[in-house]
């Protein structure tokens, strides 16, 4: 397997065995995942198949999102509907992400979500990753890019 990064002008591209999978404009922190498959070991199912809403391989749900302010750490800039940040449900005893979870957020009206601003929205996971111990209604989790958290959501 050979994994290549290469950094042009304002944009970040990872490639696994010459494919693009991963995307990044270095300016805004938006980035854009080519191929889950090769991104996420407990992924069976490709990016492309997270554009059918019936898909049986995403479980969907209804949740409140708010996203940091850029004063408290979070996000310069806001980001559209179908964005894939991580997904964490705990941490361990001294704060370091146990696990991220695969998922997008999915939100109609406003184009996009700004630091700081509340909305409600369907969060779609991907089914193969074991994540039903943590969809019960009221649970809070957290929304990251990489270790940076960028704001929390709570199941409705």
């Amino acid at each position: 397997m050979a994994i290549l990064k290469k950094i042009e002008g304002n944009e970040l591209y990872l490639y696994m065995n010459g494919n693009l999978i991963y995307k990044r404009w270095l300016d805004t922190g938006q980035s854009k995942v080519f191929d889950i498959m090769a991104y996420d070991k407990y992924t069976l199912t490709s990016v492309r198949d997270l554009e059918y809403e019936n898909n049986e391989g995403l479980l969907s749900v209804k949740a409140k999102l708010k996203l940091k302010t850029t004063e408290d750490g979070g996000r310069q800039t806001g980001f559209t509907s179908g964005y894939r940040p991580n997904h964490v449900f705990e941490y361990s005893d001294n704060g370091q992400l146990l696990q991220t979870y695969i998922g997008d957020i999915i939100f109609e009206g406003k184009p996009t979500i700004e630091p700081g601003e509340k909305r409600e929205v369907t969060v779609r996971f991907l089914i193969n990753q074991p994540i039903e111990k943590y969809l019960d209604k009221g649970r809070i989790w957290w929304i990251h890019e990489g270790p940076r958290q960028i704001g929390q959501a709570e199941m409705i």
